[in-house]
């Protein structure tokens, strides 16, 4: 397969690994709700340090991903700040912000995000997606990263969204009116997606003329694009009930069903053959009852599923103007969570967070259905807490809203027919300011997409009613250095320690309840839990004088008490122990011993 080549490719292909371990640490006066870690979270933290802290109790857990990068056009001002030590291209490196101006952007927009996604690719779940919105700036250089790391064989698609209502006419060439959306599945094998519920419009083509009891349908051709010498068995006449004449299919285009198919649906009334019944040939009804929902296309129009002009609008009626430049819309998570995260139970992980419209868009669905969806937004400015979370605050609390007003009183397509009697048309307006205009300050009428649009205005203080909802907001801790354990300058709490060694171990999470205190083995010693045949144990502390103490040893005593808890293997992570390998052997203990500190990461193949 081929690679993308970037600038300091070689120095962040790993990097993800290098990454300290930071615990996070909760703030229960900033959120909603328990305090609680495996509920929804809103971290505040650098992305890269935060996806490495939720690898522990998350890695292998998210069923979608939804973020929204820098797209890097060159005047966003994005710095890269990530601490790759090598030499050679700190230079590169420290020229911040990345602008218009450096020739190197797209290769640092390379080294931001290819530790990034590899430390999500894990967090994500065999059977989940991921979603990633991107212009043209580095589209192509996304597609070559994501490729490489989920494999091009777990492509899904690549997404047209429409993002923009009106043409930018001061474009050079083309009005760039779509954002891309790419998605790839973890596993291409495991995914599957769920479809679209069908729109009005889609709706409106079923009807009902023959009252069949069944209730709406709309037909499909009854004839497929085969000759009668590719599909001889399908060349046959059939016979018109209501004429009793015989049909015969064209030879270029035969039936679509076999003799014995034709037989049972024309039996099952599924045969349209015209309002007069003398149709030349049948129609296969479809009945709405049975159609199912719609299977999603690559093109989403701002229609169905918003636009940035309607984003900002949203974000204004709950934050005020001005909060944030580039707001997604509700309804375009939405429509990737319909699609995606269609299970109640689903977790939800935009590491972009922004303006929080991820959050709100899956508070917005369990409001729906009453699902219990989780969600955990990371983002690293210091708006973390004044807008990401605030604004889900309002969401799930509900919100004063203070604004205009608009209703659409008249939708009128213009044609030329229409142009040539605008007298008529400029009297079905007047009438509209007549008789609506007393209920509003201003009657606006513009022309818009092919149409002329007459909408009411008025100023209105209201309340928006919350939600509902809950979640905990989060800071990252100081870095968990292995190496400094000992010497007291770094001691974690019990839980972070665990967390770590055994994500460390067995590149799992560890559940927030798996942990269990073993006091009638000694005080300090915890089992961690069972993975593959072997059982996981902790001896800590974070007191030094208690690690250094013969209290966080292994013994013999401690490892005849820890082996007879069940068979098989036991691995045991303390600072010391005072047991050796061949009286471990001769007593028949299957007990094995890893020191603190231990290796901060796997080490991984090429």
């Amino acid at each position: 397969m081929p690679e993308l080549q970037f600038k300091g490719k070689e120095f962040v292909y790993n990097h993800h690994l290098t990454v300290p371990f930071r615990p996070l640490e909760m703030h229960a006066d900033k959120g909603i709700g328990e305090a609680r870690l495996d509920g929804n979270l809103i971290v505040h933290g650098d992305n890269l340090h935060a996806l490495k802290a939720l690898l522990p109790m998350y890695a292998g857990k998210v069923d979608c991903i939804f973020i929204d990068p820098p797209y890097n056009t060159g005047n966003e001002g994005w710095a890269y700040n990530d601490n790759v030590n090598s030499p050679m291209i700190r230079e590169w490196l420290d020229s911040n912000p990345i602008g218009l101006e450096d020739g190197l952007r797209h290769d640092k927009w390379a080294c931001m995000m290819w530790p990034r996604l590899k430390l999500l690719h894990e967090l994500l779940a065999e059977t989940g997606s991921f979603w990633m919105t991107l212009d043209n700036n580095e589209f192509h250089n996304a597609r070559g990263i994501l490729d490489e790391i989920f494999g091009a064989q777990n492509f899904i698609a690549t997404i047209a969204w429409q993002n923009k209502v009106s043409p930018a006419n001061d474009a050079k060439f083309f009005s760039d009116d779509f954002d891309f959306l790419i998605c790839y599945a973890k596993n291409s094998d495991h995914f599957t997606i769920s479809g679209l519920e069908r729109s009005e419009g889609q709706t409106s083509y079923f009807t009902n003329p023959d009252n069949d009891p069944r209730g709406p349908w709309n037909s499909a051709t009854y004839t497929c694009n085969k000759s009668s010498s590719e599909r001889p068995a399908l060349y046959y006449p059939i016979v018109n009930p209501n004429t009793g004449e015989e049909v015969w299919p064209s030879e270029s285009a035969v039936w679509r069903f076999s003799r014995d198919r034709h037989e049972a649906l024309a039996a099952d009334n599924k045969l349209y053959w015209g309002a007069n019944g003398r149709a030349e040939r049948p129609r296969l009804k479809l009945f709405l009852s049975e159609a199912g929902d719609v299977t999603p296309r690559s093109v989403w129009s701002y229609k169905e599923v918003g636009h940035t002009q309607g984003a900002m609008m949203a974000l204004t009626a709950i934050m005020g103007a001005g909060a944030f430049p580039t707001p997604k819309p509700v309804e375009l998570i939405g429509r990737i969570l319909r699609i995606a995260a269609n299970s109640p139970e689903s977790l939800i992980l935009d590491s972009f967070a922004g303006s929080g419209t991820t959050a709100h868009a899956v508070l917005a669905a369990n409001a729906r259905d009453s699902g219990n969806r989780r969600f955990i937004l990371v983002e690293g400015e210091d708006y973390a807490d004044t807008l990401t979370a605030e604004r889900v605050r309002r969401v799930v609390n509900g919100y004063s809203f203070t604004g205009t007003q608009r209703e659409e009183l008249l939708r009128e397509p213009l044609t030329y027919s229409k142009l040539r009697n605008a007298g008529a048309l400029l009297e079905r307006v007047q009438s509209i300011e007549t008789l609506d205009g007393p209920n509003f300050e201003r009657i606006a009428k513009t022309v818009r997409d092919g149409a002329l649009i007459v909408t009411g205005e008025r100023p209105v203080q209201e309340s928006t009613p919350g939600l509902g909802g809950e979640f905990t907001y989060c800071t990252l801790g100081e870095p968990i250095e292995m190496d400094a354990i000992l010497s007291g300058s770094a001691l974690p709490d019990e839980a972070a320690m665990a967390g770590l060694l055994w994500h460390t171990a067995t590149a799992t999470p560890l559940a927030p309840d798996a942990m269990t205190e073993a006091p009638d083995i000694a005080d300090g010693v915890a089992r961690l839990g069972e993975f593959a045949g072997r059982t996981y144990w902790l001896i800590y502390r974070p007191d030094l004088d208690w690690l250094k103490s013969a209290d966080a040893a292994l013994s013999l005593t401690r490892a005849r008490a820890i082996a007879a808890t069940a068979p098989g293997n036991h691995l045991v992570f303390a600072p010391a122990k005072f047991v050796s390998r061949e009286l471990l052997s001769r007593e028949r203990l299957d007990v094995d011993y890893a020191p603190l500190p231990f290796a901060l990461y796997r080490l991984e193949t090429a």
